[in-house]
């Protein structure tokens, strides 16, 4: 009698769960043309969910495999079934909301902090504690024995002749990157431990005294070492009191390193007409703070979530597949576009959400989508700029001409008007989740924020996050894929004149540029070779809009006319620097 019950109610799940597919379908494939995307997202995006799981996942110090890591992505799966998404395993052929966890092993263990004190013999006040500083600990750090490592310090101030000081059963210190010292001072010298400071000037530590920036160290699992990376007070202390003599400390740290698996999540909402192409928006899971990158991870569950929603309100339906992607930064996005080179095919476009959150009155800086390469990677002049992070110069080769530039950037202006939001661009720089996109020939670029004072730093926590800009990042992002995943033929020829209008602009400005560096002695044929380089990019860029259409025939005269307006312009912009 039981197992009948078992049976019957078994029947009556799959019977609702196959309607509720069904009725799902019927809803993504309802007629809902032209609808008011800034309107429509951001009545739904409210930022609250994208706040929310910031700050579950600041809570962690986080790196693949470990507690926190694994934290987050439990707590996405948790939201993303709330909101109606179905695990892969459990789906139907009609199942439109879908996620899975992959499972792969490490190949070296995991690591998180515990706990950590740094004293000075004969100081009470600790030079450092993990509660107020939880980046001192260096990650792959062993622990030190319960009680703690009475030693030396030793000052390092050249650390090209730490190889000649006897170190052994001291603790080094040097102002310097720890991989500089880390052979010469624990593997060669013998050294019990090593403490480092070395943080950039963009963080201005010397008014953020207490910062940490988040440091690492080679793994030894035969040696075990340790390492504590400095805040500027902790350093300036330190010194001073080696300034009056030997100096003495104890360290103790706990930490657990352990065998572990790498877990990545990947959400999809599958297209009603074109399945097999997708929008792909990666976040990663990985470094400790909240902007970096809490913040990612919040906005694209949020994204998925209200998203969801729409398409189960029959509000909006996408023809193409979304997807979202969190994981460990680079590698699992790397791994996503590279293990299956059919689906890679179809990857349209790949977007990277990356410290997002900022409320940037307190951090600095700006928001700034980083553009594909385009020749201001190569010729950074005028109101283009390089962050702090910097860029390498980049060749004609390495262009990347396409339409997603200047199609993101139009539409991320548009909320900045709506909003009094401020939005800029920078070029392309590299370092983030965009980059294995451009790496495999797909349009990606990277959605971020610098300079940031607290950059990958144990005060970036979440009294620096907004949720206004997590809201502006959000429906900027949203309305941006809901048009790419729905483009045709009109979007197509909407994007053309934004190019066309781009292009002309663009080779304006270059050619004031030109005159003012012919002014300054340089010569014409560099002029001349900008202006053809952007000619080209934006030539080439026109031709990638054939993309959203099946019939290209349908856009060609378009594309043909805009091209044309573009060589006139930099013919005549030639000849007027020419004269």
């Amino acid at each position: 009698m039981f197992k009948k019950q078992i049976s019957i109610l078994v029947v009556a799940i799959l019977f609702i769960s196959c309607n509720t597919t069904k009725i799902g379908k019927e809803i993504q494939s309802q007629n809902t043309k032209n609808p008011d995307y800034s309107k429509l997202v951001s009545n739904n995006f409210t930022g609250d969910l994208s706040y929310q799981t910031t700050a579950f996942v600041e809570k962690y110090w986080r790196v693949v495999g470990n507690k926190g890591f694994d934290a987050s992505i439990y707590e996405i799966e948790r939201e993303l079934k709330k909101a109606g998404y179905v695990n892969e395993e459990n789906a139907v052929p009609e199942t439109i909301f879908t996620y899975r966890i992959e499972k792969r092993a490490l190949k070296n263990p995991t690591w998180e902090p515990v706990s950590a004190i740094v004293k000075i013999e004969g100081e009470d006040k600790p030079l450092l504690h993990q509660d107020t500083n939880r980046n001192m600990v260096m990650l792959n750090s062993y622990s030190t024995p319960r009680e703690g490592i009475n030693a030396e310090v030793i000052h390092i101030a050249d650390v090209s002749k730490l190889k000649d000081i006897d170190v052994k059963g001291k603790i080094v210190f040097a102002e310097t990157s720890p991989f500089r010292v880390f052979h010469a001072a624990l593997v060669r010298g013998g050294a019990v431990g090593m403490m480092t400071y070395d943080n950039p000037k963009y963080l201005q530590p010397e008014k953020n005294t207490t910062s940490i920036q988040f440091r690492s160290m080679p793994l030894n699992q035969n040696l075990k070492p340790w390492a504590i990376a400095l805040s500027y007070e902790a350093k300036e202390r330190l010194k001073l009191a080696l300034g009056k003599g030997k100096v003495n400390v104890n360290v103790a740290i706990e930490t657990k390193i352990y065998p572990s698996e790498e877990l990545t999540i990947i959400a999809e909402i599958k297209g009603a007409k074109n399945p097999k192409e997708r929008l792909v928006f990666s976040a990663h899971i990985q470094e400790p703070g909240a902007n970096d990158n809490a913040t990612g991870v919040g906005v694209a569950l949020e994204m998925a979530t209200v998203t969801a929603k729409l398409i189960k309100d029959g509000k909006w339906s996408n023809n193409r597949t979304l997807t979202f992607l969190w994981g460990d930064e680079i590698v699992s996005t790397q791994r996503y576009v590279k293990e299956d080179k059919t689906r890679a095919k179809d990857i349209k476009w790949g977007i990277s959400l990356d410290m997002v959150g900022e409320d940037t009155n307190i951090t600095g800086g700006t928001f700034l989508i980083e553009k594909m390469p385009d020749p201001s990677a190569i010729w950074t002049r005028g109101n283009d700029k390089h962050t702090e992070w910097g860029g390498s110069k980049m060749s004609l080769r390495q262009m990347k001409p396409h339409y997603l530039n200047d199609f993101l950037i139009n539409i991320f202006k548009e909320q900045g008007k709506r909003a009094n939001w401020v939005v800029e661009t920078n070029p392309y720089e590299g370092g983030s989740d965009h980059t294995p996109f451009l790496k495999a020939n797909i349009p990606g670029v990277l959605f971020w924020h610098f300079t940031d004072q607290f950059y990958h730093t144990d005060n970036d926590r979440l009294d620096k996050v907004s949720k206004t800009t997590l809201k502006n990042v959000g429906t900027a992002s949203l309305i941006s894929a809901y048009k790419l995943l729905n483009a045709d033929e009109n979007l197509a020829r909407e994007i053309i004149k934004q190019i066309e209008s781009s292009a002309i602009k663009r080779l304006n400005v270059e050619l004031n540029q030109g005159r003012l560096a012919l002014e300054k002695g340089d010569d014409l044929k560099t002029q001349v070779a900008i202006l053809e380089a952007w000619k080209e990019w934006y030539i080439k860029a026109l031709d990638t809009t054939k993309d959203m259409v099946e019939d290209n025939s349908i856009i060609s005269e378009d594309i043909s006319k805009a091209q044309n307006g573009i060589k006139i312009t930099t013919a005549n912009n030639i000849n007027s620097l020419s004269s």
